[in-house]
């Protein structure tokens, strides 16, 4: 049996949307493959008690029979936290060992998701290089090109992880750079023996939100047009100009969300002119009786958030782009995507991986 260990070398680089591309090739070409997240930090609280939301999902979208409680053994919340702070001991390790004995079962290949970061499970003494070597694992590292020193988060993972390290996904490439990094930064970084396997273009559909997960980070009130809450919004606009302007200025990005005042009616109905998913209206004013009929006349829904513009926009920004990969558009698209860019036969054979 082989073990994929997927790490990322930061937060938010598509280590998820990578276990998933991964695992459903694998189940196309024949392998019996099984789905792994041994430490999970923060997980979501339900019914009192925490669960990873990555797990759930690889369950249900690889159709595996076990118990998310075994697919993510070590799922930890605040109070776990503050105790692994205060020194006390755990039975991490342990129950780790015993869900991956369990998991791995009758698999032709695991692939087991690590941790958000190169440094995360430090606290509870597992840090990544000790997961992958408890696992026995082959190590591939994903990394987002946010700037051109995403080379050095992937040499230093070559580092961390030593001979177990297989090599390295870019992810999230702007379109500009594509050529700069195929023809400078891979080659540079096979002159230091570590192996790109793909770079992936960045997607505006990949980075989206939906209205519905707009409206959800600012807890606000979604009026009108219900239904299209699954709506993608690919790019964010503030309306703070003159009307003067508004009408252009908004044409430049289709399917948008527009911010803007709920006092500010004119740029309301500029925006609803042009590609728009969903008008932000902040202030907590609720709208004139002129924009929600033309707003129900083109099903663009009204998201009334009760904080001011400027603060509205740093929420969703948090965000923006960083929605995990749940969603069915996004999920095909990246397939699509890994499929057109990742050399698989490569990789199989660096991980010993028959088919």
């Amino acid at each position: 049996m082989i073990t994929l260990y997927i790490v990322s070398t930061e937060s938010f680089s598509g280590k998820t949307s990578l276990c998933y591309g991964l695992a459903a090739r694998l189940q196309r070409d024949g392998l019996r493959v099984g789905y792994f997240k041994p430490l999970v930090f923060h997980g979501r609280l339900v019914q009192g008690r925490a669960i990873s939301e990555d797990a759930t999902f690889m369950r249900e979208a690889i159709g595996l029979a076990e118990d998310d409680r075994l697919l993510a053994p070590v799922v930890l919340d605040e109070l776990a936290i503050e105790q692994a702070a205060s020194g006390k001991p755990n039975d991490y390790a342990a129950r780790i060992d015993r869900a991956f004995a369990e998991v791995a079962r009758g698999k032709d290949v695991i692939v087991s998701e690590g941790a958000t970061s190169l440094t995360e499970g430090n606290l509870v003494d597992l840090p990544p290089e000790n997961v992958a070597e408890r696992l026995d694992a082959r190590v591939l590292a994903i990394s987002k090109c946010t700037n051109d020193l995403v080379s050095d988060r992937i040499i230093a993972s070559q580092r961390q992880f030593g001979s177990r390290f297989l090599g390295a996904i870019i992810n999230e490439v702007p379109r500009p750079r594509l050529d700069f990094v195929n023809q400078m930064m891979v080659p540079a970084l096979a002159a230091r023996g570590i192996t790109v396997y793909a770079t992936l273009p960045q997607e505006r559909l990949l980075l989206s939100m939906t209205v519905k997960e707009i409206a959800e980070v600012l807890d606000a009130e979604i009026i009108g047009a219900a239904e299209r809450g699954e709506d993608l919004v690919e790019n964010l606009m503030v309306g703070a100009m003159s009307m003067d302007s508004a009408l252009s200025y908004f044409r430049r990005k289709p399917n948008k969300a527009v911010i803007t005042g709920g006092d500010r009616a004119d740029i309301q109905l500029a925006a609803l002119e042009t590609s728009t998913r969903c008008l932000v209206l902040t202030g907590n004013f609720h709208p004139s009786p002129l924009i929600v009929g033309r707003a129900e006349e083109l099903q663009v829904p009204l998201i009334i958030a009760k904080q001011d513009t400027l603060t509205a926009v740093d929420i969703i920004q948090q965000y923006f782009g960083k929605i995990r990969l749940h969603e069915p558009r996004k999920v095909e698209r990246f397939i699509d995507l890994l499929n057109e860019t990742l050399d698989f036969a490569r990789l199989y054979q660096a991980a010993g991986i028959k088919v």
